[in-house]
């Protein structure tokens, strides 16, 4: 398998564009493709991204999108088409509902409801900025990070992958858990992420839904890894297998995705086989932008390191 190590986000730009097809089973349909990575299964974000861009093309009266709760039925096929239709559950006057399902050989691959809401007046708050955390200019890019290190079971697809496949620039506090867990095992961490170039257009949406559909793209890399740091973890570890298996996220205000996004995270329980991890998005601003949760099946087969 290859993958592209162009440091470029027109990777997420191909994931979020979406074909319009003929309905089989519900009110909209839309094809899409999803894009190579060197697991043996497609990277959550495409489905998630994938099903915003759907839910966000059948909503036509300027509701933004609020909220999605999905779920990861089955594994996906990297570089292959996922059907994606759209039942149209309800539009009033202050907010509309999606229902989004994906398939693929036949069957359901995926799952998701959106809410999308018009905004009225009303109180504001939002979760400050956290401060005394490095500036992503004074710490290394995957790239720089990954050069000259080797170990478990990274291969050289794999380390260009981390390196400048994913779309975004990511700089973690503290280092990324890619071969090792530097220092003590912690409950939380920071990644700041930033397109490698400016975002492309993508065909029916504005820039704002784009932008939206590019932090549900992204926000699937790295959430699990507060999970991986406290338990010792690292992604080259011999045995271990994570998936996604429900995911949810709310957008609280749009923002431009152009410059650093800063994504705290934490992990909030690890037990049979599974674990729950919260994040926060940040823009350039400071603006609190999206909150995510999402829980994953972690698994260390025998003989894997402890």
């Amino acid at each position: 398998m290859t993958v592209a190590t162009m440091p470029t986000p027109a990777l997420f730009a191909a994931a979020a564009t979406l074909t319009p097809v003929e309905a089989q089973h519900y009110d909209l349909a839309f094809s899409a493709t999803t894009q190579e990575c060197p697991w043996p299964k497609a990277y959550g974000g495409d489905p998630v991204a994938q099903a915003a861009v759907a839910a966000i093309r059948s909503v036509t009266d300027g509701k933004s999108l609020h909220s999605m709760h999905s779920y990861f039925l089955r594994p996906i096929d990297i570089g292959a088409e996922v059907r994606y239709e759209v039942e149209l559950l309800r539009d009033g006057r202050g907010y509309s509902t999606r229902h989004v399902r994906g398939f693929q050989n036949g069957k359901p691959v995926y799952v998701c409801l959106a809410n999308f809401a018009a905004g009225e007046p009303g109180g504001s708050y939002a979760v400050p900025l956290p401060d005394a955390l490095p500036r992503p200019d004074d710490l290394p890019s995957s790239a720089a990070y990954l050069e000259g290190r080797s170990g478990g079971t990274m291969t050289d697809t794999s380390k260009a992958y981390w390196s400048g496949g994913r779309s975004f620039d990511m700089r973690h506090v503290p280092g990324p858990v890619y071969l090792t867990v530097e220092g003590h095992r912690q409950a939380h961490q920071a990644v700041w992420l930033r397109p490698f170039d400016a975002l492309r257009p993508v065909d029916g949406l504005s820039d704002a839904g784009r932008d939206q559909a590019a932090l549900a793209y992204v926000c699937d890399y790295t959430i699990l890894e507060p999970l991986l740091r406290v338990l010792g973890h690292a992604w080259a570890d011999p045995g271990l297998v994570t998936a996604s298996l429900d995911h949810a996220m709310w957008f609280h205000r749009t923002g431009p995705v152009d410059g650093w996004i800063l994504y705290t995270q934490e992990a909030q329980a690890a037990e049979n086989g599974r674990g729950l991890a919260t994040g926060r998005l940040f823009g350039s601003d400071g603006t609190h932008l999206a909150t995510v949760a999402q829980e994953g099946m972690i698994r260390l087969a025998q003989g894997g390191q402890s």
